[in-house]
């Protein structure tokens, strides 16, 4: 199927970075199946943000923060994928910036990057260092707050990103899926853009489109796309 398509794009969830020793959301070993005075959810949310400042970066800084993260094998071929010419996108739920480093170019991401920070009332960048270093609630030179250019709950998609990464996938004559449990919307909406016939899911549990797919494989999505994509 790799071979014999010329417009693959990739849509990976949070299991792409699993590999890398970033963990989940939803799997036995996530984040949200651990114990905070709050639920991740709701630590992860705008008015969470906005009345409890200090404890949202508490927690964003210990659990979202991975910088020693390295890419894994999956990401490592993406980027061969890229560099073959075959791979023409790569939309993304993840925040970390993995494909990045490993040298993916055309990434749209969905639910924005801990590498992007602003402040609030002037809109000046910040680094993540900025963040990652400060104590207690990161502040801009001209006293505002620094928030990660994230997507939290209760906050709307980027709707440039999210016009680019629909445009992809309808375009796209192959998509591999993996990593993704499918059940966050609106990104697993974007699923229904492509009309092809080479719709792939990777993923170690069952989703609810396995019966939708022409081809789905439970096992680890690095392993899996190091043995196809030599």
């Amino acid at each position: 199927m790799v071979e014999d398509s010329k417009s693959i794009v990739f849509f990976g969830g949070a299991g792409v970075s699993t590999e890398s020793g970033i963990p989940d959301f939803r799997s036995q070993d996530g984040l949200y199946n651990e114990i905070y005075d709050f639920p991740p959810e709701t630590m992860l949310s705008h008015s969470f943000f906005v009345s409890h400042t200090e404890e949202f970066f508490t927690f964003y800084r210990n659990r979202l923060l991975n910088l020693d993260a390295e890419p894994n094998d999956a990401h490592k071929v993406l980027a061969k994928l890229e560099r073959r010419k075959k791979l023409k996108a790569i939309v993304t739920q993840n925040v970390d910036g993995l494909h990045q480093k490993a040298g993916n170019r055309n990434v749209f991401e969905l639910h924005g990057s801990i590498h992007r920070n602003y402040c609030n009332p002037c809109r000046r960048s910040y680094g993540v260092e900025s963040v990652k270093g400060s104590r207690g609630i990161p502040r801009c030179t001209c006293g505002g707050i620094i928030k990660p250019d994230v997507v939290l709950y209760e906050e709307s998609l980027d709707q440039e990103v999210l016009r680019q990464s629909i445009k992809a996938i309808t375009k796209a004559d192959m998509l591999i899926v993996g990593g993704t449990s499918l059940n966050v919307y609106p990104a697993a909406g974007l699923l229904q853009f492509y009309s092809g016939k080479k719709l792939v899911l990777i993923n170690k549990s069952i989703t609810a489109f396995d019966t939708r797919a022409d081809l789905v494989i439970h096992d680890s999505i690095g392993k899996t796309l190091t043995e196809v994509i030599l």
